[in-house]
């Protein structure tokens, strides 16, 4: 069942996301050649009990860390290290924060350094997608046709949509019900209803969209260790049409 949260639920997921996306912005001004991933989880983790928040994924079914910290191949759920960052990577950040007894959860992947204008394409085509599929995040649509947008737009760009991970309904538990593929068709799936908070979450692959489990067994790359790339944001559906909590901008 999809729950409805209220308007002062909102609220303070509202809060919780706004905090989130200040600590997201404090993590993208330190990525660049040579730090560690293992030094943006700490930054991350101090900062989010700075602001009186727990980490939404750290002992979320056993995983260890508080950042999601993926590169290159790697699509999710990679946990933090002693790999350092090179010039030319690409980074995919996916932080979670419990703030006021209710989760907030964003995605975003960046350059390090200058990167190949393939991966620079592949970048804004995903972050793209998932404004596209916001834009379809209202009252009366389908989950179908959030999933249908953004599927039309990576295709028509000649990239891949993940199909074995996907996006989540998001309140007092971090992942609550409707799963939200990023693929699909019009007019499909459940009606969005005003209320209704959600994590979209595009992820989008230059190859094959194919998967397969990281060494660390947590993570997922891809098969062809093709170039990934991700991007997540909180969303609030309401009357006036989505509201983004975790804006980063």
């Amino acid at each position: 069942m999809i729950s409805i949260k209220s308007k002062k639920e909102i609220e303070i997921m509202a809060e919780g996301g706004k905090i989130l996306a200040k600590i997201a912005g404090e993590l993208v001004k330190r990525v660049q050649p040579g730090i560690t991933t293992k030094e943006l989880d700490r930054v991350a983790e101090t900062l989010i009990f700075k602001y009186k928040g727990k980490p939404s994924f750290k002992g979320y079914e056993g995983y260890p860390k508080t950042l999601c910290v993926s590169i290159n191949e790697e699509l999710v759920h990679c946990p933090p290290s002693e790999r350092k960052l090179k010039k030319g990577d690409i980074l995919s950040l996916d932080i979670g924060m419990l703030y006021k007894g209710f989760h907030s959860d964003m995605a975003f992947t960046l350059p390090v350094g200058k990167v190949s204008l393939e991966a620079q394409r592949l970048i804004r085509v995903t972050k793209k997608s998932l404004k596209r599929g916001i834009k379809k995040t209202k009252v009366g649509n389908t989950f179908g046709d959030i999933g249908n947008t953004i599927q039309r737009y990576v295709e028509s760009q000649g990239f891949n949509v993940v199909r074995e991970l996907c996006g989540h309904g998001i309140g007092r538990e971090l992942h609550e019900e409707p799963r939200i593929l990023n693929y699909g068709k019009r007019d499909s799936g459940p009606k969005i209803k005003e209320g209704m908070v959600l994590c979209l979450e595009p992820m989008v692959t230059i190859g094959d969209w194919k998967l397969k489990k990281t060494k660390d067994g947590f993570g997922f790359q891809t098969q062809d260790s093709s170039l990934s790339a991700h991007f997540e944001h909180t969303i609030a559906v309401t009357k006036k049409g989505p509201k983004i909590l975790t804006n980063l901008e």
